[in-house]
């Protein structure tokens, strides 16, 4: 992986990358969702060994549906991590899948197969014990959790999902400091803020090993933002280019932290 002027390389090269591709699309292209036709899922690629985006799909009550019809875990699905797949194999030696992004329940078996796992919109998950369990046994053998796209009241449920995964857990602020804002990139994490201007400033949460903040990162929240919703958009002009710049950063450091912890 980059460091040093390696950094600062890749640091151009995706600024540079995102620009071109915000130039070559117009500015509020909903259009091209209506040309997709009813949603659907992606049959998921078979593991070869490389890194492949994984969502966590699960099921949405009354009211998570809002967004284009779909399924609250659905949000953004497949086009944001597609294009975060992009910047990453662009700007590292991970040869990830691009096009293929893989979903699985958390009381799916394949489960394991995956280093990284992403959940959003977590105010409308309520897991069963299955998919507790199924979650706890991920977290304990290693894997990592990035949960996005949730503010406000759904803060609480949240809470209470965790709980039944990891009852003992805390979470804690993760501070500028935290190793995984270095991990590829150098992230300011406040400096971006929900690509809404939501109430309240960006939080950043973290559940730690045995709750011990020098033990590794299980699973990552951002509360009160939706850095997804800056790599589905980065190539409309909807949002800042300098913004989804440090939104696909933190990102590339997530998957960069959860591969080498």
């Amino acid at each position: 992986m980059a460091g040093g002027r390696g950094r600062q390389v890749a640091g151009v090269a995706l600024a540079a990358l995102v620009a071109v591709t915000a130039l070559s699309q117009d500015f509020f292209e909903y259009g091209r969702y209506r040309d997709r036709g009813p949603f659907q899922v992606l049959p998921n690629a078979a593991y070869d060994g490389r890194f492949t985006f994984l969502r966590v799909s699960y099921t949405t009550p009354p009211g998570g549906y809002w967004y284009r019809g779909l399924p609250a875990w659905a949000h953004g699905y497949p086009l944001a991590e597609q294009n975060l797949m992009r910047i990453l194999r662009e700007i590292s030696f991970l040869d990830a899948h691009v096009d293929e992004i893989n979903t699985v329940t958390l009381d799916d078996p394949e489960l394991f197969k995956y280093p990284v796992a992403y959940i959003i919109e977590v105010g409308w998950w309520t897991p069963t014990d299955r998919e507790a369990a199924g979650l706890r046994a991920y977290l304990q053998k290693g894997g990592f959790v990035i949960v996005d796209d949730f503010r406000g009241r759904h803060w609480d449920a949240f809470v209470e999902g965790l709980g039944r995964v990891l009852p003992d857990a805390r979470l804690v602020p993760l501070e500028a400091a935290n190793p995984v804002f270095d991990a590829f990139f150098r992230v300011d994490p406040g400096a971006l803020g929900h690509p809404y201007g939501a109430p309240g400033p960006p939080a950043y949460y973290g559940v730690f090993e045995d709750n011990d903040p020098s033990r590794r990162l299980m699973l990552v929240a951002n509360y009160n933002n939706d850095i997804a919703e800056y790599w589905e958009w980065s190539d409309t002009g909807f949002v800042p280019i300098d913004l989804s710049n440090e939104a696909y950063k933190l990102g590339v450091n997530y998957v960069v932290y959860g591969m080498t912890h």
